[in-house]
């Protein structure tokens, strides 16, 4: 069965003080992943170990995150998080550090056999 895309879902983190790229990308997760509830798996008696879900991550310095952290944020599925060049950093008023933002998207797929469903008319 091909994976389908079955969520897509988008939060915003921030550290306004440490410079902590990893603390920005965490709570861009969470504030991602508290907007959506998966009843679908309750409902439909689906197996949640199934899904494969793909976070990525924009910030300033993608070097700088711990995925491995990220990925343990996550309360289902199997996790696969990438870095890439994105967010933002605002400098302080002194310019001795800065405030980071970090964009999440999280994509959930899951294997979906199509033939089992149709369209009703």
């Amino acid at each position: 069965m091909k994976q389908q895309r079955i969520i897509l879902e988008t939060g915003t983190g921030t550290d306004l003080y440490g410079l902590d790229y990893t603390k920005a990308a965490i709570r861009a997760v969470n504030d991602a992943i508290r907007h959506s509830s998966l009843t679908l798996f309750s409902e439909l008696g689906l197996d949640h170990k199934m899904m494969t879900v793909k976070v990525t991550i924009g910030v300033q310095d993608p070097s700088a995150l711990d995925t491995a952290r990220i990925a343990a944020e996550l309360p289902r599925g199997n996790a696969q998080v990438s870095a890439v060049q994105g967010g933002q950093n605002i400098p302080s008023a002194d310019g001795t550090t800065a405030s980071v933002i970090a964009i999440a998207a999280i994509e959930a797929y899951y294997p979906i056999d199509q033939s089992a469903y149709k369209l009703s008319s």
